[in-house]
C-alpha cells in the first residue's frame, strides 16, 4: 500500500467463471436482485456469496480473481523428488506407460505419487508421449455371459514376447467371459491344432468342461475352403481335427465375425503384449519354458486386479463324463483304407498292418489313425488297435498351417552367394 491506496495489477487475467460473476455482482451490490437470488444464478450458497460480494465493494474486479492464481501449490511434489522419479523411469522403466510404472515405482522405490501426478512428470521429462485419441467407432454391445464357464474366449498372440532374448513365439490365450479371469495361458512356438489341443487338455483337467469356446475363423477351427482335401487338418466328417474334438466333449463353438466381436480377448492381447512383456523383461526370462513356468503367477496376479464377479455365482462348467477320456479325444483322428498289401501311408511314411489273420478279411478296409501329441502312430479296425510297422519312408512332403509357415521358409532359405576375389563381376572394365 502507498498512501493507503492498494496497488492493483494493470492488466488482470480472470477466468469466465470470473467474468460470469461480474454482471451478478453489480446488480447485488445496486440491489436490484437479492443474495439468495445471486447464490441460485451462480450456483454457491449465500454465505459464500456474501464474501465474494464484500470483496467486490473493496476491491472491485480484482476482488473476484482466485487467492490462489499465480502461487506455487502447497501440496507440489517437490523438485528433488521429480527428479528421482525421473531418473529411475529413465533407467529401468523407460519405456513403460504411466500406471504400469507407478505399480512398479510403489512396490520397489516407495513413490507415492498419483498416476496423473506421474503422467504430467513423465510428459514434461519427455519420457512418455500420450497417443492420440482415436476416431469413435461404435460398435453394438454385447452383454457378458452370466455364469463363469459360460463361454470362454480363445485366441492366439504371435508376437516378440521375449523381444530380442528370445525366439518369436504364440501365446495362446483363454479369457473368460463373465469375469473376465485369465484362464489359461501357454506359450507355443506357433498357433497349431496340436498346441490348441494342448491348451485345452490342461484347461480340461483344471476347471472342467465350459459350455462354448468363442474363437475366429481361423483354420484350426472351421474349414474355410470348399475344396475336397484341401485341408490337411480334417478328417471324414468335414470338421477340423479340432472341431471333431469339441463336438465328442460337447462343447460348442462359436465364430466371431470380427476381431470386435471378441474385443475381450483381443483387449486381453494388447494388455498381455504391453505388462506381460515388461514383467518377463525384469525378470530376465527368455526362452519358452521359463515363460510357460512363469505364467500362473502372472495369471494370478493379472486376475486379482482386473477380474470381476459374475452376474451368477453358479460355476457352468461341467465335470467330463466317465466315457470322456481326454487324451484319447484330443489328439489327430483320421481314415485311411487299406490296399491289398494292407497298407496305408500316413505323414510321410507307409506303414503295413502287422496280422496272422487271412489278409482277404483287411484288404481295403477302413481304418482309423490317430496321432497323439508326442507324435505316436496307432491305427484302429473297429474299435480294435492294429499293428502297425513302417514299411518305407515317403517324401518328406506336407500341407504347413498359415501361421507357421515363416518357420518352414525360413529352413529353406538359403545364404546368399557372395562372389569370390577373383570373380568376373569384380573386375574394373576399361
Amino acid at each position: 500500500m502507498i498512501g493507503g491506496e492498494t496497488l492493483m495489477p494493470e492488466y488482470l487475467n480472470m477466468s469466465t467463471k470470473e467474468i460470469d460473476r461480474v454482471s451478478v455482482m453489480k446488480e447485488l451490490v445496486s440491489k436490484e436482485i437479492k443474495a439468495k437470488r445471486a447464490a441460485e444464478i451462480l450456483g454457491l450458497s449465500v454465505r459464500q456469496v456474501k464474501r465474494i460480494k464484500k470483496r467486490f465493494v473493496q476491491e472491485g474486479k480484482f476482488g473476484l480473481v482466485h487467492r490462489s492464481r499465480g502461487r506455487i501449490s502447497n501440496h507440489r511434489t517437490p523438485p528433488a523428488e521429480t527428479t528421482r522419479v525421473l531418473a529411475v523411469i529413465r533407467e529401468k522403466y523407460s519405456d513403460f506407460g504411466p500406471t504400469l510404472a507407478l505399480e512398479k515405482l510403489k512396490e520397489g522405490h516407495g513413490v507415492t505419487l498419483s498416476r496423473e501426478t506421474l503422467r504430467k512428470v513423465m510428459i514434461e521429462g519427455q519420457v512418455w508421449k500420450p497417443k492420440k485419441k482415436r476416431a469413435l467407432v461404435i460398435h453394438q454391445t454385447r452383454r457378458r455371459r452370466e455364469r463363469e464357464g459360460e463361454l470362454v474366449q480363445m485366441d492366439g498372440s504371435p508376437h516378440k514376447w521375449f523381444e530380442e532374448r528370445g525366439p518369436y513365439c504364440t501365446l495362446l490365450v483363454m479369457i473368460d467371459d463373465a469375469t473376465g479371469k485369465l484362464k489359461h495361458l501357454r506359450f507355443v512356438p506357433a498357433e497349431t491344432t496340436a498346441a490348441y489341443f494342448e491348451a485345452v487338455g490342461d484347461y480340461l483337467t483344471l476347471y472342467g468342461k465350459p459350455m462354448a469356446f468363442y474363437v475366429d475363423k481361423h483354420g484350426v477351427f472351421r474349414v474355410n475352403t470348399q475344396k475336397e482335401g484341401a485341408c490337411s487338418v480334417t478328417d471324414s466328417t468335414g470338421l477340423t481335427q479340432f472341431g471333431r474334438a469339441m463336438t465328442e466333449l460337447s462343447i460348442g463353438l462359436i465364430f466371431a465375425g470380427s476381431p470386435q466381436a471378441k474385443g475381450r480377448v483381443e483387449k486381453a492381447n494388447e494388455t498381455l503384449q504391453d505388462r506381460l512383456v515388461k514383467e518377463m523383461r525384469l525378470r530376465a526370462i527368455s526362452t519358452i519354458e521359463e515363460g510357460n513356468a512363469y505364467l500362473p503367477q502372472f495369471q494370478t496376479e493379472f486376475n486379482y486386479r482386473f477380474a470381476i464377479d459374475p452376474l451368477n455365482p453358479v460355476d457352468a462348467h461341467r465335470p467330463l463324463l466317465s466315457s470322456e477320456h481326454p487324451e484319447k479325444i484330443l489328439l489327430v483322428k483320421e481314415t485311411r483304407r487299406l490296399s491289398k498289401n494292407l497298407e496305408f501311408c500316413y505323414g510321410n511314411k507307409l506303414y503295413q498292418v502287422q496280422t496272422n489273420r487271412p489278409a482277404y478279411a483287411l484288404r481295403h478296409a477302413p481304418v482309423t489313425v490317430t496321432e497323439d501329441r508326442d507324435g505316436a502312430v496307432m491305427a484302429y479296425y473297429r474299435f480294435q488297435r492294429l499293428e502297425i510297422a513302417v514299411a518305407e519312408r515317403l517324401p518328406n512332403l506336407r500341407v504347413v498351417d498359415a501361421k507357421e509357415i515363416y518357420r518352414e521358409v525360413e529352413k529353406v532359405i538359403r545364404t546368399p552367394l557372395i562372389p569370390a576375389e577373383n570373380h568376373p563381376w569384380r573386375r574394373s572394365f576399361i
